[in-house]
Formats: structure tokens, C-alpha cells, sequence
């Protein structure tokens, strides 16, 4: 956009004014753009991007975000100016990023752990200083991590395949709830309720009406991205947000009640053994005085939620990529009845698996779910050469940068992409 690009440095000021100009007015006009150019130079970076314009860039900058959204922004603003460029969001200053050895050290230190986002956007959803998504606390945010740690590594992440395998099973058998009209299954809601019911059996075990909170929770979804990045003033106007908050309520209302039986399965459990997971952890932690209950409801409604829309949408796109590559489906079946042929599948196979392990990867390369990642400097820096302030907030533009550097054909989906060894970043 011509603002954006203007820069007053570019232009010859002497040439713009009329030979026959008052004596008295030349002194005034250059007075004014001198001034003019020190309110613009308060703005000014080394980073590449868009100008400051005595405040116009970051008003148009923020707009943008708001129009195209998160994702289309970023690579906009990125093919514009460069792979590590500024912006300004919500008035404060935004790095975009899709260079590999920038992303590595924002993710390699710990003073890069805190999310950034619209704080009466995330107390609407339950997110601000809350849970582990978008919990902007880094205190609260370290209390909470080995929760999720434990839970998805370990003996967790060995009844995965199994839970799994059975969830799809019992989905199948009744397939005729996700069957429209015309005979065409809901792929995407099957999906949906496979994930949400292998995350309850493995992190709740609470028995749910799976097909309302799937309702709900992409009611809640929507809420969250609308949200994020919506100024304070949106927040002031009722009926531009009620829905929204409605939507969250309705989640975190059917949570609420779940875990509450948890508690109440727990107090009068005759072998506790029996009912450890993830949510029971956490209770014990309330009770212990290291979490609120609104915390712990928190985390357990993250835990469910994420794999039915993360999860669920990757295994999507997964089919599709299939369906429109059928000598890739070809190879994903020779290999699995060489390795597993006519038994169940076993946590040990996983690893022989290698075509099924490359299509995931290069499924997710090729089409993310997530392609973003938020953080929140909280310490002075410099990342490859740029200084970096305490407080500016940056984004990880991951799909770019998979787009751009170590595959050989990253427009294209194709298993060539894996076939041999990415390299690793430094």
C-alpha cells in the first residue's frame, strides 16, 4: 500500500516548492517537514517494513490483520518485505518471521514462552493467565506444562494407538449419525468425534454427549479467532461480541459440569489407581494449592478441544491429499500389508512404517492446520543481527518457511519431499 511504502527520505523537498515562494514561508515549510521527519523517525527500525507515517503504519498495519486475518496478513506482509520484517499489532510492535535459524532461536530459549493476544479477548475465552495455549503467565505457564507433559508422553502416548483404533471402530458402526440426506458422510465430524472420544477415554473418562460438545466446541473455535486480536473498543459494544461470548459460556459451562463428576468419581473411587490420568492429576493439584479450580477446568477444556479441531482437520486434509494421489494411497497400503498385513496394528509398527511417516509429515508441511505460532519477547535479544525489544510481540510464519527452504519441490505435494533426511537447523 502507497503509505506503507512512503518514506519522506526518498523525496527532494527543494524540488516540490515553486520558484516564487515567499522568502518567509521557506524557513516554515522546512521547519515543519523537519519535524514532520522526526515524529515519522521515532518509528523507524532497522527491521524492514512498512513506515511509521506519524502513526498512519501502524493503524493501517493493524487493520490489515483485522481484515485478511492472522495468517493471510503474515504472508502478505512477509512477501512484501522480507522473512523477518515489523508490523504493528493492536498499537504494539509485531516480528513476523518465516527464516528457519530465526524461528530456531525463538523456540530454543525460554524467554520466548509467553503468548501474546487481545487481553479482554482471552479473559473472554478463558485463556488470559489460563490454561497452556494462550496462558500469557510464565510463571502459571510452567506450573501447568509437565501436566501436559506427562500425558502426552510415555505410557499415555502407548494407549494412544489402541484407544484410538477401538474409537474408530465403534464410530464406524454407527456411521449412519454422520450421514447426510443424500448419503454422504460427514467426514469432518466423524473425525471430530473419533478425537474427542479418544481424548476422554484417555485424559477425562467422563462418559459425554460427544456429538453436542463437538457442536460446542467449534462454537467456541470461532469465538477464539475472532477474538485474539480485536481491539479494547470492540469490547465495549455489547452486541458485537455477545454471540461470541455465549459460544465460550456454552463450553465452558458442558466442562465444567464433566469435570465436576470427575470429582465427585474420585472422592468416593474405591482404587484411585483405577482413575489416574490427566484431569485427576490436576485435581489433586487444586486440592494441593498449586491450581485454581478455574485453572484446572481450563487446562482440562484445552486438552479436549485440541484434538478435535487440530487433530481432526489434519487427519482431513490427510484423506484428501490421498484421494487426489492415488499412487501415493497405493504406497501407503503396499507398505502397510507388507508390515502389518491381515493382524491389529501394533505401537511397534509405527517406526517400519516409513511411507505412512513421510505422507504425515509432508500432509502437514503441505497443509497445516497451525501454521503460526505466537510469542511475547521477555527480555532484550538480538535474532540474527536484530535487536529485539522486551514486550514486542512475534509470530513464527511456519508455513511460509515450509514453503521456502530444504524441500526440493515445496509447491508440490509429493513423498520426495522426505525421502531423504531434511536437514537439520543449526
Amino acid at each position: 500500500m502507497v503509505l506503507e511504502m512512503l518514506n519522506p527520505m526518498h523525496f527532494n523537498i527543494t524540488t516540490m516548492v515553486p520558484a516564487a515562494m515567499p522568502a518567509a514561508t521557506m524557513p516554515i515549510l522546512l521547519l515543519t517537514c523537519l519535524l514532520l521527519l522526526i515524529w515519522n523517525y521515532e518509528g523507524t527500525s532497522s527491521i524492514p517494513g512498512p513506515g511509521y507515517c506519524m502513526g498512519i503504519g501502524p493503524l493501517i498495519s493493524y487493520a490489515r490483520f483485522l481484515w485478511m486475518g492472522i495468517g493471510s496478513a503474515c504472508n502478505y506482509y512477509n512477501k512484501m518485505y522480507g522473512e523477518f520484517i515489523r508490523v504493528w499489532i493492536c498499537g504494539e510492535e509485531t516480528l513476523i518471521i518465516s527464516k528457519s535459524s530465526s524461528m530456531f532461536h525463538v523456540m530454543k530459549h525460554s524467554h520466548y514462552v509467553s503468548r501474546f493476544g487481545s487481553k479482554p479477548g482471552l479473559q473472554c475465552i478463558g485463556m488470559h493467565e489460563n490454561g497452556i495455549i494462550f496462558n500469557n503467565n510464565p510463571a502459571l505457564w510452567k506450573v501447568v506444562r509437565p501436566f501436559f507433559m506427562k500425558a502426552l508422553t510415555g505410557p499415555g502416548l502407548v494407549q494412544m494407538v489402541a484407544i484410538c483404533v477401538g474409537s474408530i471402530g465403534r464410530h464406524l458402526d454407527k456411521l449412519e449419525e454422520v450421514t447426510t440426506r443424500s448419503g454422504c458422510v460427514d467426514v469432518l465430524t466423524l473425525m471430530r468425534r473419533i478425537m474427542l472420544d479418544t481424548s476422554n477415554t484417555l485424559f477425562l473418562g467422563i462418559p459425554m454427549d460427544e456429538s453436542a460438545i463437538v457442536v460446542k466446541i467449534q462454537g467456541y473455535f470461532d469465538a477464539w479467532q475472532a477474538l485474539l486480536l480485536k481491539p479494547n473498543i470492540f469490547f465495549k459494544i455489547s452486541w458485537l461480541y455477545k454471540k461470541y461470548e455465549k459460544s465460550v459460556k456454552d463450553l465452558k459451562d458442558a466442562i465444567d459440569i464433566l469435570v465436576e463428576k470427575k470429582r465427585r468419581r474420585i472422592s468416593t473411587a474405591e482404587k484411585l489407581e483405577d482413575h489416574m490420568d490427566f484431569a485427576t492429576n490436576l485435581i489433586f493439584a487444586e486440592k494441593r494449592g498449586d491450581l485454581t479450580r478455574e485453572n484446572v477446568n481450563q487446562c482440562v477444556l484445552e486438552m479436549l478441544i485440541a484434538a478435535p479441531d487440530t487433530m481432526s482437520v489434519s487427519v482431513f486434509f490427510m484423506l484428501f491429499l490421498i484421494a487426489k494421489h492415488p499412487s501415493v494411497e497405493e504406497a501407503i497400503m503396499e507398505e502397510i500389508q507388507t508390515v502389518v498385513g491381515e493382524r491389529d496394528i501394533r505401537i511397534d509398527d509405527i517406526q517400519k512404517l516409513k511411507v505412512v511417516e513421510n505422507f504425515i509429515y509432508e500432509s502437514m508441511r503441505y497443509q497445516p492446520v497451525v501454521d503460526l505460532v505466537m510469542r511475547k519477547a521477555l527480555e532484550d535479544d538480538v535474532i540474527d543481527g536484530y535487536p529485539v525489544k522486551k514486550g514486542t510481540n512475534i509470530i513464527l510464519n511456519i508455513g511460509r518457511m515450509h514453503r521456502l527452504e530444504f524441500f526440493p519441490k515445496p509447491n508440490e505435494f509429493t513423498l520426495e519431499n522426505f525421502a531423504k533426511n531434511v536437514r537439520a537447523l543449526p
